[in-house]
């Protein structure tokens, strides 16, 4: 018998886990370990074998960086409250292809992939709602593909910020304007006027190391259709999971 997540998962945190059948719930929390990270915690590099799965809970947040040769680093998804990093549907521990980088620190639940394959060996139900999870995942990284193809920067910064403030819940970002133009993959000169055209709109305000977003609704009208591309993909595979309250 099905049981509401807030029945038996109160204050999880994680909208993924939420959306756990009791049962599933019982045979996974014992394996996950309650873990905290900071701002900038690298949790794995290009050829490190990935060892654990994250699961974000609250503000926290986790970056995918692909890296050049050249030494810069690209992001290709964010992921917070709504998903999981790491081998979520791999079998057992496998090299990384990209950084994974704690982008704003704060708690999460993290559990080792050998534990993990044992819980989805036992559960058929918890192994496919992982699985949807993954589409929904390579769902949202599809979609940045085409964006950063074709939309305007001004676009693609307000769909970041805009994907930022749903997981994290909060307008006030921790997040310098040199972060920002890396993870955008542009020069820190072609974001700074962009910021500062938002800016003079009122619809960003800038202090030292944040970015406060003042008028959430004129930064949805810049910013192109590809959130809600994604958020439409979650709901029909994952209905409830991307991004709400917790």
């Amino acid at each position: 018998m099905k049981i509401e997540a807030q029945q038996f998962a109160a204050g999880i945190g994680n909208n993924l886990l939420r959306a756990l059948r009791k049962e599933d719930w019982d045979i996974l929390k014992p394996l996950l370990e309650e873990w905290s990270a900071t701002t900038g915690a690298v949790l794995h590099e290009p050829g490190d074998t990935v060892r654990f799965a994250y699961f974000p809970r609250g503000s926290s947040l986790i970056s995918y960086f692909v890296v050049l040769s050249d030494g810069r680093a690209v992001e290709t998804a964010l992921i917070g409250r709504e998903g999981a990093a790491g081998g979520i549907v791999s079998q057992g521990r496998l090299p990384a292809f990209t950084r994974a980088e704690v982008q704003v620190g704060g708690p999460f639940y993290r559990i080792e992939l050998n534990s993990l394959e044992d819980a989805k060996n036992r559960s058929p139900t918890l192994r496919h709602l992982f699985a949807r999870y993954a589409d929904c995942l390579m769902a949202q990284i599809f979609q940045a593909v085409a964006c950063n193809a074709v939309h305007s920067l001004e676009q693609r910064t307000a769909k970041w910020l805009l994907a930022a403030i749903e997981r994290t819940g909060t307008v006030d970002l921790v997040l310098t304007q040199e972060q920002l133009s890396a993870m955008l993959g542009v020069g820190r000169s072609y974001l700074s006027r962009i910021i500062h055209s938002l800016k003079q709109r009122s619809v960003l305000e800038t202090k030292r190391g944040r970015i406060a977003v003042r008028d959430a609704s004129a930064l949805r009208q810049l910013a192109c259709e590809c959130n809600a591309a994604a958020a439409r993909h979650f709901r029909d595979v994952l209905k409830g999971v991307y991004p709400v309250d917790t």
